[in-house]
């Protein structure tokens, strides 16, 4: 009940910003868009989402009568769309505003070290395998921070995956190392951190 609430919420928001931004009664735009999303989708959530990535699939659905008068001067009833190039504008807009999914950024702090003949170049080979263990969803880089702390970082909408991303970064790397007598120790947990806030979340220290 209560997800479903907040969603009755984000969605009263959007419309409502819609309704300010064109001068249309926000009734008016329930009459029109909200109730017949609510009764098609299940909620006018679900069809906001949708429209974030198909707009045209669910607004050109949209349709309302409206009287015209024909060539003989007689009334007649036209289908037209319900959403307006406006409307439709704002709607979009807003949807886009309030519910794209941020992406994260996540990190883990790892120190590494390798005092073989050459060991310089081993830290460098196992920074490649760390930074191969990302993705496209999940693009993983390592950089030294100062000897012997290295940051691997990733950015990604999939907080679950990042973090299992950077495990198995953290995992290639060590493996790398420790064929050349090196090792690796983890520098705490993971944080993670919406791109572009300030604000900053620590985990407790996993099994990486």
């Amino acid at each position: 009940m209560a997800n479903y609430l907040q969603k009755g919420m984000l969605v009263r928001s959007i419309m409502r910003n819609v309704a300010e931004t064109t001068s249309i009664d926000i009734e008016e735009l329930y009459n029109h868009i909200g109730w017949p999303l609510y009764s098609k989708y299940g909620h006018a959530f679900e069809a906001f989402k949708i429209i974030l990535t198909e707009p045209d699939s669910v607004l050109n659905s949209l349709t309302r009568e409206v009287k015209e008068v024909g060539p003989d001067g007689k009334e007649e009833m036209k289908v037209v769309l319900a959403v307006s190039e406006e409307v439709r504008e704002a709607l979009i807009k807003n949807i886009e505003r309030q519910m794209t999914p941020q992406p994260l950024k996540i990190r883990a702090d790892i120190e590494m070290k390798c005092f073989q003949f050459d060991g310089v170049l081993h830290i460098k080979d196992a920074m490649r395998k760390a930074e191969a263990a990302g993705n496209d969803d999940c693009p993983v880089k390592i950089k030294l921070v100062t000897p012997p702390l290295y940051v691997i970082t990733t950015q990604t909408l999939n907080k679950e995956k990042g973090i299992l991303v950077l495990k198995n970064a953290i995992t290639a790397c060590t493996q790398a190392i420790e064929q050349h007598k090196g090792q690796t120790s983890s520098k705490g947990g993971t944080q993670s951190a919406v791109v572009g806030k300030k604000t900053k979340e620590s985990q407790k220290p996993t099994s990486v």
